[in-house]
This record gives structure tokens, sequence and C-alpha cells, in this order.
């Protein structure tokens, strides 16, 4: 076995074991309640500050993309319209500057 399919293998092997162990420990988790109002918010909490972060580090054309899409999303609420949009900002700004 070379190198590549071992690595390959090994971690395909260990995001099935970190799957795994997620749908066994969501079996323990409440269903109502404190504790799963914030496992439901956790998710969208979770993309809140990686785009913060992003945006934080970004520059001009990844800022006006972000306002762009965000005017995007809140008038559509469109997930696939929102990133088309984002990704056409982004590219049409980098072929013109």
């Amino acid at each position: 076995m070379t190198e590549a399919v071992s690595l390959i293998a090994g971690l395909a092997g260990l995001t099935f074991a970190i799957r795994l162990a997620g749908y066994l420990a969501g079996a323990h988790l409440p269903a109502t309640g404190r504790w799963a109002r914030a496992f439901d918010a956790l998710p969208g909490c979770l993309i809140a500050a990686l785009v913060t972060l992003l945006l934080a580090e970004a520059g001009r054309i990844e800022g006006v993309a972000a306002v762009v899409a965000f005017t995007v999303a809140a008038a559509t609420r469109s997930l696939p319209v929102t990133m088309i949009a984002g990704i056409a900002t982004v590219a049409g700004l980098q072929a013109v500057v």
C-alpha cells in the first residue's frame, strides 16, 4: 500500500469515526430546554464567527462582496443566489482592479 493510499484510508476512517461519535453523542442531547436552544443556535453562531473573522482580515473587494451578498440574502432569502452574487462580485471586481 502506498503512502497516499494509507493517508486516504486513515483520513476516511477518522472522518467516519468523528461522524459516528457525533451521531452517538447527539442521541444523548436534550430535546427541550435551555441546552436544546443553545445547541440549535450553535451552527449559526459558528458561521457568523467565521464570516466575521474572514471579513476582519479581508480587503476592499471582499468587503464590497460581503455587503452585496448580505443585501442579496436579505432581499431573496436564497443561499444559492447569495453565493452567486458574492462570487460574481469578487470575480468582477478582481477583473476590473
